[in-house]
C-alpha cells in the first residue's frame, strides 16, 4: 500500500474506510467478521490509537479513529489489512487482492459532521435492509453506544462528551430514523 498524503495527528479524528475489490464481499460468514473485529481491537486499541466507532458491512467497512499520540498509522493500517486479507484468502481458498486499493481516510474537522458520521455508521445496516433495527446488527458498535456502560474507555468518554447518556444517543438515532420513515411515507403518497 502506498503512503497516504494525509497526516495523522494526535487527538484528531479520522474516518477510515475501504471496500472489497470490485465491490466484492469481504465478509462471507460470522468467522470473517469475528476475526476482523479481533484484529481491529488488537491493532487499534493498543494504546496508540482510539477506535471510537466501527461498522462492518458485507462488502465494506467504516472506522472512526483518533490517534492518542504520534504514530505511524499507515504502517499499522497496512499490517492490519494484510493480516485480514491473508486470513480471508485462506478461508476462501483464493489469492489476490481482497480490498479495492488503499484504504480511504478523511480528516474530521467539524463536530457537527462527526455526530452525523456516527449516525451514518450505525444506520448503515438499517439503510441496506440487513436488519430492521440498528441494534440487531452484530458487526457495529452501536449496542455499545446505547448500553448503560459508564466505563472510562475513550469511546464511552467521547459518547458522554458528544451526546450525553446512552439514552440521549439512542434518541439522536431514533429521531432521525423516524424522520426518514415519515419522509418515505410522504414520498409514497405524492409519487405513488
Amino acid at each position: 500500500m502506498a503512503r497516504r498524503e494525509i497526516q495523522f495527528l494526535p487527538e484528531c479524528f479520522y474516518h477510515i474506510y475501504n471496500r472489497g475489490n470490485n465491490q466484492e464481499i469481504i465478509f462471507t460468514e460470522d468467522e470473517n467478521y469475528i476475526y476482523f473485529l479481533k484484529q481491529l481491537h488488537d491493532y487499534f486499541d493498543s494504546g496508540e490509537i482510539s477506535l471510537l466507532a466501527y461498522c462492518l458491512m458485507p462488502n465494506h467497512f467504516h472506522l472512526l479513529i483518533s490517534p492518542r499520540k504520534e504514530t505511524d498509522f499507515p504502517n499499522i493500517m497496512q499490517s492490519f489489512s494484510i493480516s485480514y486479507a491473508k486470513a480471508f484468502n485462506k478461508w476462501q481458498r483464493r489469492s489476490g487482492h481482497v480490498f479495492q486499493g488503499n484504504y480511504q481516510a478523511r480528516s474530521i474537522e467539524r463536530e457537527g459532521y462527526l455526530s452525523h458520521l456516527y449516525r451514518y455508521f450505525h444506520l448503515n445496516p438499517l439503510k441496506a435492509s440487513l436488519v430492521s433495527l440498528a441494534e440487531d446488527w452484530k458487526y457495529s458498535d452501536y449496542k455499545e453506544w446505547i448500553s448503560e456502560n459508564e466505563s472510562d474507555s475513550p469511546k464511552m468518554r467521547f459518547r458522554r462528551e458528544l451526546f450525553g447518556t446512552a439514552e440521549d444517543y439512542r434518541k439522536f438515532m431514533t429521531d432521525f430514523v423516524d424522520e426518514l420513515r415519515v419522509q418515505k411515507e410522504i414520498e409514497k403518497l405524492i409519487f405513488g
